[in-house]
């Protein structure tokens, strides 16, 4: 597994591996200790429910695809706008094809990794 994202542009490449393996506690490791996931409907989560949203994800069985668009740093925080695509068959063997555009943001932590403090999938809707 790789290890954390050193720069804010790396962040949505980490966390696409970690995804891809399927390993919820490798995703996890991206996020800072109380970070906010805003789902596509109803209110920001974060903790157990922030998990068990990518969990949802990850129970898909497809892998995601990341294309960073823009990467705004200012200091310790950075604003990432990422396109995504999660496509495949689903496990009903049904065609999956959810995407959008995240506006996340990240932060160093004092160990010099960046993580998500905000993640944002469906950000410009």
């Amino acid at each position: 597994m790789t290890a954390l994202a050193r720069r804010p542009e790396d962040v949505p490449l980490v966390f696409a591996e970690r995804f891809n393996s399927g390993d919820a506690r490798a995703v996890a490791e991206v996020y800072e200790s109380g970070a906010v996931f805003v789902p596509e409907e109803g209110p920001a989560v974060t903790g157990e429910e922030l998990h068990a949203a990518n969990a949802r994800f990850l129970s898909l069985g497809l892998p995601i695809t990341v294309r960073p668009r823009h990467v705004h740093a200012a200091g310790d925080t950075a604003l990432l706008i990422v396109d995504w695509t999660i496509s495949g068959t689903g496990p009903d063997g049904e065609a999956v094809r959810i995407e959008g555009t995240a506006t996340d943001v990240a932060r160093r932590g004092s160990d010099g990794f960046w993580r998500y403090i905000v993640d944002s999938p469906f950000g410009t809707r």
